[in-house]
């Protein structure tokens, strides 16, 4: 067996081989013109970096360079990497990978930042605590959601589309809990509403929307106002737990689709966002976007309960 000595020569020697049959653009991925990160090779037998791969799958199952189907590939939904081409590339230009490493952790915490340039996914309404199933077919709402799991976030922006603008001033954080992945590279993605949030400026990254934010909050009240507001949460709460029962086909279809009435909660003024079942609530009246956004982006949880009173009673008033 070689000694520690022996060894590390003939590593040198491998090294100054490789580095001298070889140059930086023998390992570039056809795709970014940048040194492979993650290198992983189709069955096809063309080597690309991971993301850039995954990017090109996006729009269609074939391979970037020879056009070969990759649904099969596609459907395993997994990629091992090419373990030969990392050894040499670690072996013979190691610097210039610690870069690349480098760039690619910059790029994934520049992904992380939950208030600036947040992905926006233009969609539909959702609210705080409420679960929100999504269907993701597009391939950059495909990029976006991947890159909300690698970044480790795994939170993005929902929006509704509003006319003359991309998109609504005020949206809610969602965060995924799980992604199931179709043979065809479409997923279904369960999320629930995290925070409200303001938009404050607009942007793009790579065909979706991004957006800088800050987070909505209610105003907290206290004293006599408290007492007030318990009054009319008890009142409320009431009227919602009645119109539940109410009984009649499109109520009963609404429950069975979303589920009970959330509980009420000890402390109203615990979270944010206010009790979870008000925004329960608000997602099965059948209210006007326009109107649902006003209830969003209001910030006086007394506010929210008045105008849910007067739906309510109007709602309560209508004959079956």
């Amino acid at each position: 067996p070689l000694d520690n000595k022996e060894e590390t020569a003939a590593a040198k020697c491998t090294q100054l081989c490789l580095g001298e049959s070889l140059s930086i653009s023998d390992l570039e991925c056809s795709l970014c013109i940048r040194m492979f990160f993650e290198p992983v090779t189709t069955p096809c037998g063309h080597t690309f970096c991971k993301e850039c791969l995954e990017r090109c799958l996006d729009h269609r199952p074939n391979c970037p360079l020879c056009k070969q189907s990759l649904r099969e590939y596609l459907k395993a939904g997994r990629y091992s990497p090419t373990v030969l081409l990392q050894d040499i590339m670690l072996a013979t230009f190691p610097t210039q990978l610690a870069e690349r490493r480098e760039l690619h952790q910059a790029e994934m915490a520049e992904l992380s930042n939950l208030t600036k340039n947040i992905p926006i996914f233009v969609c539909t309404m959702s609210f705080p605590g409420i679960p929100c199933p999504l269907h993701v077919f597009e391939p950059r709402y495909r990029l976006m959601i991947r890159r909300c799991q690698e970044s480790g976030t795994r939170r993005f922006g929902m929006c509704i589309y509003e006319n003359g603008k991309s998109f609504a001033d005020y949206g809610c954080m969602l965060e995924i809990r799980q992604v199931e992945l179709l043979a065809d590279g479409r997923s279904l993605v369960d999320t629930i509403g995290r925070q409200r949030f303001r938009v404050l400026s607009r942007g793009h990254r790579d065909g979706y929307h991004t957006a800088d934010i800050e987070f909505l909050e209610d105003r907290k009240v206290s004293g006599e106002e408290l007492q007030e507001l318990q009054c009319l949460h008890e009142s409320t709460y009431r009227l919602a737990q009645r119109f539940c029962e109410h009984g009649d086909l499109t109520s009963r279809h609404i429950l069975m689709q979303h589920g009970p009435l959330p509980e009420k909660e000890e402390d109203i003024q615990a979270s944010a966002d206010g009790p979870t079942w008000c925004w329960w609530l608000i997602s099965i009246l059948p209210l006007d976007p326009s109107y649902q956004l006003s209830l969003f982006s209001c910030t006086s949880l007394r506010a929210r309960l008045s105008q849910l009173q007067r739906i309510l009673t109007a709602l309560l008033q209508q004959p079956p």
